[in-house]
């Protein structure tokens, strides 16, 4: 069916976007036909937007579906409970409920494109090819399913498989692949969580001699490589055997910037994950004093790093590391928000990152990313300029479009704890 969105202001995510006043979109059959200034129509199906803005639906580069990111009353033990839910088919189907409820919320908040780096088993690619064939209800989904390291590597035993040799982690690429994953996720580095020792949040676990070996089998097999990384000497590792996005990132320096272009890498950067351990009061985000100071290391790396790339014209990308604690799935807008306080770029640049610059990351700016003649029919239509208000207008929005489905006013389970908490800390910027 045709449909005709009237008297609407578009802001269209492209680098040089200028606000386009009383508009008209016509979508057909799941792709954009038109765009022209608003004018009387016959068409049968006219919706008036009443002067509200349509934006393009936002690209999650980094999430993660086993999870809610809602803080726990208690620590628990992810791997051991990765390893019940997929200990017979009952709690599989259990466990992939859950998944398929978190990409759900994505998309009924206005996030119409993810990339998942690390889950259980298949289910990621599974519940991608469920929502390509109108059996789930979900954003466009880009997959890693299971990421790989070693044993005893950042997330083993839960959203990562430990190989012991070589023969095991190129074995298990082929599997990812014969799952038909749309990238390979590796985990490098440690991470905040499981380090030791303060001011190492990204203690180096695979060789170079291990990642190069699985870049080179995913790129024979057509398979593009994203890497969990957060320290310097790890991104050196990643970036001269083959990883394609740094993930996280850390501090860089020259030579880094060097090898990005050389290989024409991304970076991913994550800033919302770091926050609530590295600027939470302790009592609420139960960070130990190790897990504190390193969160704070990891932070000033990310945004040290992260202005590095742009200066220097390596591409930026942005994802939200969901579910770390306090990081659900329905807040992308915040990492948004991040980008523009912290990293001090305008909102239309923050914009234009966390759609178009990211499609490109994923090679998929051809299709979506921006609201052009011919592309998917993804976007979001909120009540005020979030360009001038801020990116938290998202976070109600008014109409979630994505392909031929329409989500008008949806409602999504909040947690209150992690609105207040997140809310008080953008306030203080």
């Amino acid at each position: 069916m045709k449909t005709v969105y009237t008297n609407v202001n578009i802001l269209n995510g492209t680098k040089d976007m200028v606000l386009q006043e009383n508009m008209m979109l016509t979508v057909e059959n799941g792709k954009i036909v038109s765009i022209e200034e608003a004018k009387d129509t016959t068409a049968n199906n006219i919706i008036d937007l009443q002067g509200r803005y349509l934006i393009p639906g936002l690209i999650n580069l980094h999430i993660h579906t086993p999870g809610t990111g809602f803080p726990k009353k208690r620590e628990s033990d992810s791997t051991k409970l990765a390893k019940f839910i997929m200990s017979n088919k009952l709690l599989q189907q259990i466990g992939k409920m859950i998944c398929r409820s978190a990409l759900k919320t994505e998309l009924l908040s206005g996030t119409t494109t993810v990339r998942t780096v690390g889950g259980l088993g298949h289910f990621d690619s599974q519940l991608r090819d469920e929502i390509n064939n109108g059996k789930s209800i979900g954003p466009r989904v880009l997959s890693c399913d299971s990421a790989v390291t070693i044993p005893g590597g950042h997330m083993e035993g839960s959203v990562a498989y430990g190989a012991h040799s070589i023969e095991e982690f190129e074995k298990f690429i082929e599997d990812n692949a014969r799952a038909n994953v749309d990238w390979i996720k590796l985990m490098i580095t440690g991470g905040v969580l499981d380090a030791k020792v303060r001011g190492e949040p990204g203690e180096v676990k695979m060789t170079a001699e291990q990642v190069k070996a699985c870049c080179d089998k995913a790129h024979s097999l057509g398979l593009k490589v994203c890497a969990h990384v957060e320290s310097t000497k790890g991104i050196v590792i990643a970036l001269e055997n083959g990883v394609n996005t740094i993930e996280h990132g850390a501090a860089m320096n020259d030579e880094i910037i060097e090898l990005f272009k050389q290989k024409d890498a991304a970076l991913v950067c994550t800033i919302s994950p770091a926050i609530p351990l590295a600027k939470f009061d302790p009592t609420i985000s139960k960070a130990t004093e190790i897990v504190l100071y390193n969160s704070e290391v990891l932070l000033e790396g990310i945004l040290s790093g992260t202005k590095k790339c742009l200066e220097n014209g390596i591409p930026v990308g942005l994802g939200t590391d969901t579910v770390c604690p306090f990081i659900t799935h329905y807040d992308m807008w915040r990492e948004l928000e991040y980008f523009h306080k912290l990293v001090k770029v305008s909102r239309n640049y923050a914009l234009h990152t966390g759609t178009l610059i990211n499609a490109s990351i994923l090679g998929i700016e051809n299709e979506t990313g921006s609201i052009e003649v011919g592309k998917s029919a993804d976007f979001i239509v909120v009540d005020e300029n979030p360009l001038t208000f801020g990116f938290s207008t998202i976070r109600k929005p008014y109409l979630v479009h994505f392909k031929d489905q329409q989500y008008l006013q949806p409602k999504i389970k909040k947690n209150e704890i992690c609105e207040r908490e997140l809310d008080n800390y953008l306030a203080s910027l």
